[in-house]
């Protein structure tokens, strides 16, 4: 891709490109003569004016009360407050709190839960049908009489699968237990409903709002229930201490109001885009679906592909921004653990791609995303494992002679082939066929113009060959020193270079 083309942004569940209205917005408060919103003198009180509006818009998006609404620092902190909050009281109280969950939820979740585990208290980590879906009747079946919330996100972040709310919600509020429900990926882009939840959690920058600026709905009925995590004043109804960010707020409640006018005609233009992106891909070999079929958010897609490795093929698609996981463990080389919740293998669960759209994505970038996979993964099964051995344009007469080695395993994360063509003991070409990383790739092949020339020894297990050595290799692509086990895969293959009989055609 040329330098000055800017690449596609295909990434909007991890954050939105922040509106220009909002940064306007946010930009025309700063210059503000404010005050402290908590303060009682004049520029006090224009800035707590600003903050109450802002409410007000950012619980008309979800159909709440302005008083219901608290704002935070963003859905982390309105998750951990919403679990540990709620669970901390009833402690207080007496109570033994026992906490459920799904495994597939939010790592802002997941955590606190363990963190509460960690602290004596009982939780449930209900696993998911492979769809994604939670089982109602797995629910009820969790439910205890100590049961103190339970914990949902509404469409995972990283395959765009919905769960029922309603449904799971009437089955709580049927065993009298609350109900927190993690919206940051709905916000905006699905109807939402209150009815029999007690706690809803959202966040400004999935909404083309600013980062750093969140929100928490507390239900009437649940806020005696809930223990402040942030002391220090009586801000927010006495439920979140620090001085509100009134420009932060503003472009919240603005990028709110916005989202809740477009909604209904945003969310089909991007469901349209999405599907026409899974018929294009679809079409590819081994792509598989990650996530139900249906039940799913109109902005995200996620995808698996077959003898593909992940990482090699998000890092041939430099055109395109996009995600191989939640964005939180998109620097891990851990394979995602929502994708393996679903019974995805490690390969495909690390192999996957996350397509996330949003107001600035449009048709024109959809078939560029659709060209751009196409082209990469056409290179890349190209020389994968399942391929037959790259032979096209060799002249098989005597006295050519075939030499296959092979080093690693798909399980190991690196697969190597060398595929050698010899003529009076000579290299005349090498080739490699290779599963793994970008730079396990790149080195092989560096590795196979280094063969092309040198001297094969005439026993098989004495090649001769001198291609240089893994430390060389791995300098020459610039790779990190934790892809040097990588590179003995590499040295495996030339060490195993066996005479091999020319296939039958």
């Amino acid at each position: 891709m040329s330098p000055d083309v800017a690449p596609i942004y295909l990434d909007h569940a991890a954050t939105t490109p922040v509106d220009p209205r909002v940064a306007r917005r946010i930009a025309d408060v700063l210059a503000l003569p404010l005050g402290n919103a908590a303060a009682v003198h004049a520029p006090g009180l224009a800035a707590h004016q600003l903050v109450e509006v802002s409410r007000a818009q950012v619980a008309s998006l979800i159909g709440a009360a302005p008083e219901d609404i608290l704002f935070t620092s963003g859905a982390t902190e309105s998750n951990n407050l919403a679990i540990t909050g709620t669970a901390r009281l009833a402690a207080q109280r007496g109570a033994r709190p026992h906490l459920v969950t799904l495994a597939t939820e939010h790592k802002s979740v997941l955590e606190p839960v363990r963190a509460l585990q960690a602290q004596g208290m009982t939780a449930s980590i209900l696993r998911p049908e492979s769809s994604g879906l939670l089982d109602p009747q797995a629910l009820a079946a969790a439910l205890r009489p100590e049961t103190v919330l339970v914990s949902l996100l509404h469409v995972n972040n990283e395959t765009g699968v919905a769960q029922d709310i309603p449904a799971l919600a009437a089955i709580c509020a049927a065993r009298g237990v609350a109900l927190h429900v993690d919206c940051c990926q709905s916000a905006g882009k699905l109807p939402l409903s209150l009815q029999d939840v007690a706690l809803l959690s959202f966040t400004a920058h999935k909404l083309g709002g600013p980062q750093g600026v969140g929100a928490l709905y507390v239900s009437p009925a649940h806020r005696g229930r809930l223990a402040p995590q942030m002391l220090g004043g009586g801000h927010e109804r006495g439920l979140r201490a620090g001085t509100l960010a009134v420009h932060q707020i503003a472009g919240f409640g603005l990028a709110a109001e916005l989202a809740c006018v477009q909604r209904e005609a945003e969310s089909r233009r991007l469901a349209g885009l999405r599907d026409q992106l899974w018929e294009g891909l679809s079409q590819l070999p081994g792509a598989l679906l990650n996530g139900h079929a249906t039940a799913r958010a109109p902005h995200i897609l996620n995808v698996s592909f077959q003898d593909i490795e992940g990482e090699s093929l998000f890092a041939a698609l430099p055109e395109l921004v996009l995600s191989t996981g939640s964005a939180c463990n998109s620097r891990s080389a851990e394979p995602s653990f929502v994708l393996r919740a679903l019974g995805r293998d490690t390969e495909l669960a690390q192999g996957s791609l996350r397509f996330s759209l949003g107001r600035t994505t449009t048709e024109a970038d959809i078939k560029t995303a659709i060209a751009a996979v196409q082209r990469a993964h056409a290179s890349l099964r190209a020389h994968c494992p399942a391929q037959p051995l790259p032979l096209g344009g060799w002249v098989t007469d005597p006295p050519a002679q075939l030499w296959v080695g092979e080093g690693g395993a798909r399980r190991l994360g690196a697969w190597v082939r060398f595929v050698v063509l010899e003529r009076d003991s000579l290299v005349q070409e090498a080739r490699v066929q290779v599963y793994g990383c970008p730079h396990t790739v790149a080195a092989s092949r560096h590795v196979a113009r280094q063969l092309t020339g040198q001297r094969l020894g005439g026993e098989v297990s004495a090649t001769g060959l001198q291609p240089g050595l893994p430390e060389q290799w791995l300098q020459a692509v610039n790779g990190p020193v934790e892809k040097l086990g990588r590179m003995l895969h590499i040295e495996d293959a030339i060490r195993t270079l066996q005479r091999s009989p020319w296939p039958s055609r």
